[in-house]
């Protein structure tokens, strides 16, 4: 045999057969699929049409279906939309046994009234339930709803880690809070299902009182076990230690940040109210020039290196846009068709589908489209027999 030449024996065999890995695009920038998620939170809150909030919902389930990764932070979709459905059903509830401030006329059912004393007037316990006051409750929690099913689009495609990398020195210790926040429920909800898994393997029960304090224990010794670790971790890496900074620095960045924060809530409230229209959007510029600037000025006193930093590119532009587009096109519609958004409930009518408005809410599609598929981490590969 040659010099410098190998036979391709049948130990490597496997290597030779194995397909040659492709180069995975990078992942979209974290921050988009929130200020999507976001947008599409803020679209719920400009309407009460069921159409249209049925449509927000399916839009946001249709890209976490395809664009989910397969990781444990990504699996909490599941319970946000069992918290939009309780959030929905505790508002019928309430319409049922407290009552509505609705008049309405198509009685249901008639409740025992409870009587109550003089200071409780206002608050009706029974009574009648009529057809209005379900539907504006119907309406109302369904608002809710959609808006917590949106915030848990966000949950599972944006990565958290990531999400903190991304976020400027100023900011990094809230971050960790509320990343930390973000992941416990996660972490517990993967912790429940693989405790009840095995007490099932094991021919224990797992659903009742006795289930739930039999896995309920282990989960929070696991999550107390966890809250130690990740305390000692931030400890070894430095987490809460700061660069020495002068004086004035430190002053000029907390008299541009509250500064900032005062000016972006006056124009804030000025955008929400007739008369301050003409005050509003140049007080809310001034208040997020003002606070970007304490926030970098922040960033200084807690240097920080980013292996590999997430680059904001053209996909995560359009994401982005394209979620602040169906947040504008509703509000837009709210302003010039009020009727179409918000159907009445007194006198009772069926709610209709406006055509551009639901066009609009299909822009939102877009993520599934342009975005990389999520990385398959099965292995595929079949060892040789």
């Amino acid at each position: 045999m040659p010099a410098g030449k190998r036979s391709c024996g049948q130990s490597c065999l496997p290597q030779c057969l194995a397909p040659t890995p492709r180069s995975q695009p990078r992942p979209l920038h974290p921050g988009a699929w929130w200020l999507w998620s976001l947008s599409l939170g803020t679209a719920a809150t400009r309407t009460t049409n069921p159409l249209l909030l049925t449509l927000l919902i399916t839009v946001s389930a249709y890209v976490v279906a395809t664009r989910r990764p397969d990781a444990p932070w990504a699996r909490s979709y599941g319970a946000f939309v069992k918290l939009a459905l309780a959030v929905l059903l505790i508002r019928l509830l309430f319409a049922v046994v407290l009552g509505s401030p609705v008049p309405g006329t198509h009685v249901i059912l008639t409740l025992p009234e409870v009587p109550l004393p003089d200071w409780a007037q206002g608050i009706r316990l029974g009574g009648r339930v009529t057809a209005e006051a379900l539907t504006y409750a119907l309406y109302d929690g369904l608002k809710l709803a959609t808006l917590l099913i949106c915030v848990g689009a966000a949950n599972a495609l944006a990565n958290p880690s990531r999400l903190l990398k991304s976020l400027p020195g100023a900011l990094y210790e809230m971050g960790v809070a509320v990343v930390v926040a973000l992941t416990f429920a996660p972490h517990l909800i993967a912790d429940v299902q693989r405790l009840r898994a095995a007490r099932r393997l094991r021919g224990r029960p797992d659903k009742g009182i006795r289930g739930l304090l039999h896995v309920g224990l282990p989960v929070l010794e696991g999550a107390l076990e966890r809250s130690v670790a990740l305390a000692a971790a931030m400890d070894a890496r430095g987490y809460g230690r700061t660069a020495q900074v002068p004086p004035a620095v430190r002053r000029t960045t907390a008299a541009l940040t509250l500064g900032g924060l005062l000016g972006v809530c006056a124009g804030t409230y000025g955008l929400l109210t007739a008369a301050g229209g003409t005050y509003g959007i140049p007080v809310l510029l001034a208040g997020l020039t003002a606070a970007l600037a304490g926030l970098w000025l922040g960033g200084r006193r807690s240097p920080r290196t980013r292996y590999r930093p997430d680059r904001w590119d053209v996909r995560a532009w359009l994401v982005a846009g394209s979620g602040a587009a169906v947040a504008a096109l509703l509000a837009l519609a709210a302003a010039r068709d009020p009727a179409a958004l918000h159907p009445g409930v007194v006198p009772l009518v069926a709610p209709t589908l406006p055509l551009w408005p639901a066009a609009a809410v299909l822009i939102g599609l877009l993520p599934a489209f342009i975005t990389p598929a999520p990385e398959d981490t099965r292995d595929t590969r079949k060892e040789p027999s």
